[in-house]
């Protein structure tokens, strides 16, 4: 898809029925969770339930009042926002398992506890891969025949397209999963009153920056995929459709914007600015943040940061991962583990594998 039709579908407006719903509802933020924690406990999602079953939307944590009107007419929905959301955590875990701060979950409803208080670039990848997640699941979801208000995607012919290249086949939903999960995972933020320029706003346009940031991650990675058809392969003819890309791309696309992310804050008119003006101004697919990053070195309760103590390192890196930078100048202890692993395997006629069982000792190291 040209990049002019791709930004003129993503304006393109929601469904009447989930505008008219969002515009109307002025209601205060509901604290002390998250629509995240759908994908941590498997037994909070309703994929078991019936439409109009009772309780329902009522009893599923973490949801703002505006998301539980949502919940009530979209049920079917609903798992899929969870995978959604369990998606994004994952991603969000491979992508900083070799950082300081690695993107633990706590057991709670807030998933990622107090390091989210602070407008950090963590919050903002989070926020971010969250987003990015839910258009992932609910696009595909789509294509699948899952739910009752979409299908197979309708994009349009891409102009580049061969002329004896046939378009239509069954297609991810993308355009129907970015609004959806624009009504969705903005809702929350929109029900906000915070007065104008004060830091709560400024917070609130950072979440919606970066919510948006992650959908058109995964809106501008979509990619046109084709199947040959033909005798012995000859590829006669071909079949193309829209494809949402592999959801690790999608992840090292935003971990790219993460490192490049955008220093804002409150500017006069109520809205963020840059707080150097030497640098371009983000776009709608750019990361930003308006605190400083904790270094994640200590267990501090009051920033959620863990700290460092007992994570593993590498002696040998000079990266993220490394014993220097992973524990912080504190040093680390070194020891052997056993690893047990099948080794010496031979075919044998007719058929198969017979290996012996090697043991191995291996160095490890694990900060102070």
């Amino acid at each position: 898809m040209s990049a002019t039709r791709r930004s003129t579908e993503v304006g393109a407006g929601p469904p009447v029925l989930l505008l008219s719903l969002l515009c109307c509802l002025k209601l205060p933020l509901v604290e002390g969770g998250s629509w995240w924690s759908l994908g941590l406990n498997p037994a909070q999602r309703p994929e078991m339930l019936v439409l109009g079953a009772q309780p329902l939307c009522s009893q599923l944590s973490g949801l703002s009042q505006g998301q539980r009107k949502l919940c009530q007419l979209y049920q079917d929905h609903m798992s899929h926002i969870g995978e959604g959301a369990q998606a994004g955590i994952r991603e969000c875990q491979f992508q900083f398992r070799q950082r300081r701060w690695n993107c633990s979950t706590v057991d709670d409803s807030s998933v990622f506890g107090q390091v989210l208080q602070r407008g950090s670039r963590e919050t903002a990848f989070t926020f971010a891969i969250s987003a990015a997640g839910v258009v992932n699941a609910v696009s595909r979801a789509c294509r699948e025949g899952e739910l009752s208000t979409c299908g197979c995607s309708r994009a349009a012919r891409p102009r580049d397209l061969p002329r004896d290249w046939l378009w239509g086949g069954c297609g991810d939903n993308v355009h129907y999963g970015y609004r959806f999960a624009r009504e969705f995972v903005d809702a929350r933020e929109r029900e906000r009153t915070f007065p104008r320029g004060s830091s709560e706003h400024a917070r609130t346009l950072m979440n919606l920056q970066n919510n948006e940031a992650g959908r058109q991650a995964v809106y501008n990675l979509a990619n046109v995929a084709c199947k040959c058809h033909g005798v012995s392969g000859s590829c006669s003819l071909k079949t193309c459709w829209l494809q949402l890309a592999d959801f690790r791309r999608v992840g090292e696309f935003l971990k790219e914007k993460y490192d490049s992310a955008a220093a804002m804050k409150m500017g006069r008119k109520g809205k963020l600015e840059l707080v150097d003006r030497r640098f371009n101004a983000p776009t709608p697919e750019d990361l930003v943040y308006i605190d400083p990053s904790p270094d994640y070195c200590l267990h501090n309760q009051t920033t959620g940061s863990l700290g460092t103590q007992g994570r593993q390192c590498n002696k040998t890196s000079e990266g993220t991962d490394g014993c220097e930078l992973m524990c912080c100048g504190r040093g680390y202890d070194q020891f052997k583990t056993l690893r047990h692993q099948r080794c010496h395997c031979k075919f044998h006629w007719c058929c198969y594998v017979k290996c012996k069982r090697c043991s191995t000792l291996e160095d490890q190291f694990v900060c102070k």
